[in-house]
Formats: C-alpha cells, sequence, structure tokens
C-alpha cells in the first residue's frame, strides 16, 4: 500500500526500511560509520534532514535513525542518497560494508565458514536444508515459529538464508551432500503450492555435478540420527569443523575426536539412506503425488 502519496510509501515515516541495529553485535561499528558519512554529505550539500528525506523519498525520523547509527539502511537508500547528495558512487559503495551488518550474527558466522568450506554435510529431521529452501518455503518456515518474529526480524533471517544460497555459485564449486528425512519432503510448509515449488528446487539442485542430495525412507528401523541435526564443514586446509543436535550441546567443535564421532554418524546416516539416484526417484515421486 502506498501510505506516502509519492509512490514510496514512506514519506510521512509511517514505515521504515532497513533492519535495526543490534546493539550487542559489533558490526553496528560500520552501521555507526555509514550514518556519519551520509551526514557529512548531507550538511555539505546544505540539506536539512526532513528536506533530504523528502528528495529521497524517506521520512525525516528514518533520516535521523540511519545518521545515528540505530538503522541500518536497505541498498536502494543508499542508491538514492547518493544521487541527491551526488556523492559519484561514494555512498552507493557503502553498500558492500553493511551488506552483513543487516543478517543476524550467527547467521553470518554460518555463512562464513559456508563461503570457506570446501565440503558441507547435512542431516535434517524436521524441515529441509537452508541451502535448499526457496524463498517461499524459508519465509513460510520461519512464520511457524515461536514466539513468532517481528516483521523486521522475519526479513533479516529470510535476507540472510537466501544470501547463503550463493555457495551454489562458487567457482571452483564445494562438495554438497544433504540427508533428509522422508517427512521434511512430505510436511506442506506454506501450502501445496509452495511445497511442489520446493519439491522442484530440491530434483534441480540434486541434479547439479556437486550436489548429493539423499532421503532417509520413515519405515528405517536402523537410524544414526535420532540426536537430530547434523552438519559438518571440511576446509581446504584439511581442517574442519561440525555440530550436532543432539552430542555437544549443538555447539561448534573442531577437536580431532569430536570431529571423528559426529562424521561417523553422519556417514552412517547417508549409508542408511537411498541412494541419490534413489532419491531423485523418491522426490519425483512425491511432486507427482503433492
Amino acid at each position: 500500500m502506498d501510505v506516502g502519496g509519492d509512490g514510496t510509501g514512506y514519506a510521512n515515516g509511517a514505515d521504515e526500511p532497513g533492519w535495526d541495529v543490534d546493539p550487542d553485535d559489533e558490526s553496528g561499528a560500520v552501521v555507526a560509520a555509514l550514518g556519519h558519512q551520509i551526514r557529512l554529505w548531507r550538511e555539505s550539500a546544505g540539506l536539512r534532514p526532513a528536506e533530504f528525506g523528502a528528495a529521497i523519498g524517506y521520512g525525516e525520523n528514518l533520516i535521523y535513525k540511519v545518521e545515528a547509527g540505530k538503522r541500518i539502511p536497505r541498498p536502494e537508500f543508499l542508491e538514492k542518497a547518493d544521487e541527491v547528495l551526488g556523492a559519484g558512487g561514494k555512498i552507493a559503495a557503502m553498500k558492500r560494508d553493511v551488506e552483513q551488518a543487516r543478517y543476524p550474527k550467527k547467521v553470518r558466522d554460518l555463512a562464513k565458514l559456508e563461503a570457506l568450506a570446501v565440503e558441507v554435510g547435512a542431516y535434517g529431521n524436521h524441515n529441509l536444508h537452508g541451502l535448499l529452501q526457496t524463498e517461499e518455503y524459508a519465509r513460510a518456515l520461519l512464520e511457524t515459529w515461536r514466539p513468532a518474529y517481528s516483521e523486521d526480524e522475519m526479513e533479516r533471517m529470510l535476507a540472510a538464508r537466501m544470501a547463503r544460497r550463493s555457495i551454489f555459485d562458487r567457482n571452483p564449486a564445494p562438495a554438497l551432500t544433504f540427508v533428509q528425512e522422508e517427512v521434511t519432503l512430505r510436511r506442506p510448509i506454506g501450502g501445496r503450492m509452495v511445497l511442489r515449488k520446493q519439491l522442484e528446487r530440491l530434483l534441480e539442485a540434486g541434479r547439479l555435478r556437486n550436489v548429493e542430495i539423499q532421503v532417509m525412507p520413515t519405515d528405517r528401523d536402523d537410524h544414526a540420527g535420532m540426536g537430530g541435526q547434523i552438519q559438518v564443514l571440511k576446509f581446504r586446509d584439511g581442517s574442519a569443523v561440525a555440530r550436532s543436535e543432539g552430542r555437544f550441546g549443538g555447539r561448534l567443535v573442531s577437536d580431532p575426536k569430536e570431529l571423528r564421532i559426529l562424521e561417523l554418524k553422519y556417514g552412517t546416516l547417508r549409508a542408511q539412506a537411498l541412494t541419490p539416484r534413489e532419491s531423485l526417484a523418491f522426490i519425483e515421486k512425491v511432486l507427482g503425488d503433492t
């Protein structure tokens, strides 16, 4: 809905695009520096906050928050600010500096590990792994969480999850393996059409040369993953980290003895699941039944 009267919906400050800064997050220093630079550019241009906000289509209140380092602006805010203030690309270039700041810290840390990994292995028992999720599925899934996320938190989590999918575009491509419980393919998160699109995405990803998706049928009577989710990441220098919901309290482990336990569990899960070829056929059947 356009509540601002100028096509943006924000001119009266009724809605403030961007994300609040977490006071306990070290990325706040980056956002504060950005806000300081924007204020200097605005003052140099001889514009009051209200005038600057009107010129770029945002409310005066948002301008104060951005300049005070309390609000992480969206990329389009920086692009408009750069144009209006005649910054010649200097403000727009700051998009790279704040891109990661808008994501929750725990997600940023995970994304950094995934970006460095040459191998990623993951077992999911309740939901499809985040790297495999479509945007519609991810949004519907986040909406089921209790207590409910605020709209701001929802957008930050969703944006972060979608950004992590860039791992599929890396060159050289990392080896990605996933073991998914059968129920994760059948639970209609978001409804039938969302599930269908999600299953189609699984088939697309599973046909990539560097990706193997395996299904763990519900009728398996021997199962190494009863302790919950597992994730193993290996790096170019031979090091690795892993975590499991049930073992080691869900914390990241890198001790060789602890790693061997989780690697053994994940390897056993892969041996117990359907093969990648059988799994793709299984997913196709579920899609046909959906």
